[in-house]
Order: structure tokens, then sequence, then C-alpha cells
């Protein structure tokens, strides 16, 4: 029996049916899903959409050739289902087969061939900082990809304290937070001051956190990731000073030498750190509202 090829020299599936469309979801699935999982073509480049065209292909014969075809030329399989198909198997069953095999046991696993990626068959061996460098450049090219959000957020989430989840939120939708220093004042100050506390605030008691002892640790973990930074200039709200400097730590810094001076600084949300909240810690009403207060951008580095 003489095979029909394609324009690219592959066997052509015949068209499917509807019931066996149906028939051949399981076998597809399973297919899609080893591709995903154990390939750096198909697997890499999966993105919702790609998801989404498995279920399309239990009612759309078209999207269900086009599927098998895309899956099949990175795991192999496109091959024998072909030839299975050419031989008078039922294209259910060749699906059902090939999804069998790539989902067998280790012992009884078929070979499967090596994925090609850009012409370099790279197997299950880590990519070089190139491949993957290039891989990045690839899919800055996708124009239809919609996943716009950072990579960073996946990991910085798993790198967050849950008190500190509260400080993000309270900085987003209340705005950038006072904080002081305490110095050595007096005549000897003017010419030699010393730092006797620094960065004391009331972020702990506004976001309502569990742990106030742990402030500073969890603005300092913070600003390692790059969401808050720690400015030099005062809030535009001179009133929220006066509450700070009332506290009792405040009190205590300022009593604990003969004279004492305060210099106001304050605290604010990176655009990073803003991002991250909206995508990640509050609702979508809440991220695109107009009433969220603006923080100031960290001042660029001065490289001289």
């Amino acid at each position: 029996m003489t095979e029909d090829v394609d324009r690219d020299g592959l066997p052509r599936l015949p068209a499917l049916t509807g019931p066996a469309v149906a028939e051949s979801l399981p076998g597809l699935a399973r297919v899609a899903g080893s591709a995903a999982l154990h390939t750096a073509g198909w697997g890499m480049r999966a993105t919702t959409r790609n998801w989404m065209r498995v279920g399309k292909a239990v009612t759309n014969r078209e999207e269900a050739s086009a599927l098998i075809r895309d899956v099949g030329s990175y795991v192999g399989a496109l091959g024998e289902v072909a030839r299975q198909v050419s031989g008078g198997v039922p294209v259910a069953t060749a699906l059902m087969r090939a999804g069998e095999s790539l989902g067998a046991a280790p012992d009884r696993a078929v070979p499967i061939a090596a994925p090609v990626v850009d012409g370099r068959v790279v197997g299950n061996r880590p990519q070089s900082l190139r491949e993957r460098g290039n891989d990045l450049l690839e899919k800055s090219r996708d124009v239809w990809s919609t996943d716009d959000r950072h990579p960073a957020f996946d990991r910085i989430l798993d790198e967050l304290a849950p008190d500190e989840a509260r400080v993000l939120v309270m900085l987003l939708r209340e705005g950038p937070q006072p904080s002081v220093d305490i110095r050595t004042g007096g005549p000897i100050g003017m010419v030699s001051s010393q730092l006797i506390a620094p960065g004391l605030n009331m972020v702990g008691a506004r976001a309502g956190l569990r742990y106030l002892e742990q402030v500073p640790s969890y603005l300092n973990n913070l600003f390692r990731l790059g969401l808050v930074w720690f400015s030099r200039e005062s809030v535009e709200d001179h009133q929220d000073y006066q509450v700070l400097e009332a506290q009792p730590d405040v009190m205590a810094a300022m009593h604990s030498v003969k004279f004492a001076k305060v210099v106001r600084r304050s605290i604010h949300l990176t655009p990073f750190g803003e991002e991250f909240c909206k995508l990640a810690l509050v609702d979508e009403a809440t991220a695109t509202s107009v009433d969220l207060p603006e923080h100031e951008a960290p001042p660029e580095i001065d490289a001289d």
C-alpha cells in the first residue's frame, strides 16, 4: 500500500469522524501529557492555549489532526500512528496504543526519539546557559503568549512569611509609611552625630501583624526580594510622624541620650513590588483601582 504524504513529507492521517475523535481522547491526552513531561520541545512551549487544544480536539476533527501531528513530531509517535492507520488500524485504536506505550512502566516503555529543538538534539541532559538564553529569547518573540507575569513571582511567594504578605497589602492600599531614625543631637551632634535607633516605624501595628518583634526582619527580607525600598525623604502627611514619634520605642530611644534628634524617612513599594501585589495578593478590583496611593520609585544609582 502506498502511503499518502503531505507537503512536509509526513504520512497523512485520514479524516477523523466525530465518534473516532471522542473515542481517541484518552490516548490523545496521554500523548500530549507525555510530551509535556518528557520532552524539551512541545512541553517547554506548552501554554494554557496548548492544553485547551486537547479539550477542543474532542469535538473538532481538524484540531485533533493538528494536535496529533504537533505532539507526534516531538515524541516520535506520529510515524507509528500513521503506519498503523495506513495498515487499516482505526485511528482511535492507534492513538490508544501510542498513549499506552508512552505511559508504560520504565521496564516496558517504548523508546522515544530524542527531541530536537532548533536543530539541536536535547534529550534528557540539562540545557546549557546559552540554550536556555536562546529559548528565553524565542519566547520573547511569541506574539501569541498571554503570560505577562514575571517568572520570579512564583519563587517570591515561596519566600514570604504570612506577616510579610500583610505588610505588602497594607503598603499597596495605604501608601508609603513613615519611619524615623533617632540620632544624637545638640552641639556635639552637629559635628558628629551617632545613630541611636534606625528605621523605627508603625508598620507592624498598621498591618495587624502577629509577630511585631519580627518587623525589622520582615522589612529586610522584603527589601532583599526587591519589593520595598527605604527612602531618605519623608511622606507628604507630616501628621503621621506626630503619631509615630509618640510611640514608646521612639520615646525610649530619644530619652536614652541627653540630646536627640529625629530624622524622618519613609518606606515605599518598588514598581516591581506594586506589580507583584496587584497580581498575587489582592483581587482584580483592588488591583485596577485608580484610588490606590502612589509610591515613589527608588532613585537611579549613580555609577560615578
